[in-house]
């Protein structure tokens, strides 16, 4: 499962600390074209989103209030894709998200 704190180093209370980024060194032609890649694999995602939420609801209407740990824990999965991929989107991380690297 993913590091729920994996990505601390980002938030407002945190950047203080953050060293500056290196320049982007791959081509921006490639870039350009992953960014792409990845921008449609996020609209994917808010539709996986609302299924899961759905699924959640559900589940928890069967099981007396009791949530999935097994939805929870692909929704923490699936949050934690995003934040990835948005940081490789906005430069702020030079690391493409999964599937070009692991999920974490």
């Amino acid at each position: 499962m993913a590091d729920p704190h994996e990505f601390d180093d980002v938030m407002p209370e945190n950047t203080a600390r953050r060293v500056p980024q290196e320049p982007v060194r791959e081509n921006l032609f490639s870039r350009l074209i992953y960014m792409i890649i990845i921008a449609i694999m996020i609209s994917f995602v808010g539709t996986l989103i609302g299924v899961l939420a759905l699924l959640q609801f559900v589940m928890m209407l069967i099981s007396n209030k009791t949530p999935n740990e097994r939805l929870s824990a692909l929704g923490t999965d699936v949050g934690l894709w995003v934040a990835k991929a948005t940081r490789y989107q906005t430069a702020a991380s030079e690391e493409k998200p999964w599937p070009w690297t692991d999920l974490d």
